[in-house]
């Protein structure tokens, strides 16, 4: 609970600060001082409240009507913050020429204008071609706020597109990546074990069941040998969404269906969806390894719990699993530290860099999400400060890492530059 409220007062700050420059360029610059601009700062106000409001009320029973506004109005916001930014140099420079312009009609070719020796009074303005006095130099209002208002104009259309494209993409169906990864210790006769890989479903106030269900169907249409849930599968406790999870029941594969934490599920209570996941029919990796035994030889699968957990309180319901096992965060050394090192391994890890650790280990593969590829384009920029990958395939210390963009979204139902997906992993013998 800590970490929400902290994230929420972090998340207050700095949308208050992007809405402060918003009213400047929406609001200010594009009124005079009147009714028209009282109301635009009323709803700058107003806006500025909705986004922590979402943030914290979408949480709580009956206030899932306010999602959609909430997180709608986030990303608009977002892609006005982004045009606007764009828009700041090139109107500098029409300012800037405007005045240079002004400057040079009141210099060159003027006319002075002097009053008889005998006349009282300051003297007149120098008079500018065709008459017209140098205070016509002073910059034109009704030009500076035509320019703003072009400008405003342009930014909300484009970020009203760019959202309405990315609601689409959103909600749309996932698309499906199919990956070849070469194994080096990979037996020949498991040649081609497929592995269907999934993450950040997100399941929550925005999604229905016919979101799980439909995710489902594409893995199972895929006859995969194995299935990887790769964490944050929720954004809300069993009580609010287990029904909308249900559908996770149906999940097939030839050995088996896995899940390991992600951080969103320390935010919802962990120990409570540990145990919901068992009983719809995962295998939930906390800390620990299975075999997974086939005709054409053997295969480690391991999971570890997302670095979330080893923070988090137990009010939380962060500590998962049996009391005398794993802590609460990842613990690499009970998951892979006495595993026979000929065979290969493949680790599910939510977040992408957890291959850190995880190549200390002699990992060959890790599975992951957490990232969403990016989601909302340019954020991805953002996420490789913090993540070694954000989507598909990279070695990191010498262990392969491969990111799926994930089948959902987090905050805004908005998806720009990085579809939702599903991947089919199939491991290759080199």
């Amino acid at each position: 609970m800590l970490a929400v409220l902290g994230f929420v007062g972090t998340l207050t700050l700095i949308t208050g600060l992007i809405h402060l420059y918003l009213w400047r360029r929406l609001v200010r610059d594009t009124t005079r001082p009147g009714r028209w601009r009282r109301a635009g700062s009323l709803l700058a106000l107003g806006l500025a409240v909705l986004v922590p409001t979402t943030m914290v009320s979408t949480r709580s029973a009956g206030m899932s009507w306010l999602a959609w506004p909430g997180y709608v109005w986030l990303a608009v916001m977002f892609y006005l913050l982004v045009v606007l930014l764009a828009l700041e140099l090139p109107l500098l420079v029409v300012r800037l020429v405007g005045r240079a312009r002004g400057r040079q009609v009141g210099t060159l070719d003027s006319v002075p204008v002097t009053a008889p020796a005998a006349a009282a009074g300051p003297p007149p303005p120098t008079a500018l071609p065709g008459g017209r006095p140098a205070t016509d130099i002073v910059p034109d209002p009704g030009r500076r706020l035509l320019i703003a208002r072009g400008a405003a104009i342009f930014a909300g259309l484009t970020a009203a597109g760019v959202t309405g494209y990315g609601v689409r993409t959103a909600l749309g169906p996932p698309q499906l990546d199919r990956v070849q990864i070469p194994i080096a210790r990979l037996p020949r006769a498991m040649d081609g074990l497929r592995i269907a890989t999934v993450s950040d479903i997100h399941i929550g106030p925005l999604t229905g069941v016919g979101h799980t269900a439909r995710i489902v169907e594409l893995i199972n249409s895929l006859d995969a040998d194995l299935v990887a849930v790769v964490g944050d599968l929720v954004d809300g406790t069993v009580a609010e969404l287990g029904p909308t999870a249900a559908p996770l029941a149906g999940l097939r594969a030839r050995y088996g269906s896995f899940f390991v934490t992600g951080n969103h599920e320390y935010y919802s209570g962990a120990q409570e969806w540990v145990t919901e996941v068992q009983r719809l029919g995962l295998q939930v990796l906390v800390n620990e390894r299975r075999e997974i035994v086939t005709p054409g030889g053997v295969l480690d699968l391991a999971g570890v719990n997302d670095p979330t957990g080893a923070t988090a309180s137990p009010a939380d319901g962060a500590q998962v699993g049996p009391p005398d096992g794993p802590l609460a965060g990842p613990d690499y050394d009970r998951a892979l530290g006495d595993r026979d090192r000929d065979r290969p391994v493949v680790l599910l890890a939510h977040q992408p860099v957890q291959a850190h650790e995880a190549a200390r280990y002699g990992v060959d593969l890790q599975l992951s999400g957490h990232t969403h590829g990016g989601q909302i384009v340019p954020f991805n920029l953002a996420v490789r400060l913090v993540q070694p990958v954000v989507s598909g395939l990279a070695t990191v210390d010498g262990t392969q890492v491969y990111v799926t963009n994930g089948a959902g979204f987090w905050g805004p139902p908005v998806r720009v530059g990085a579809p939702p997906q599903v991947s089919l992993v199939q491991l290759r013998s080199e």
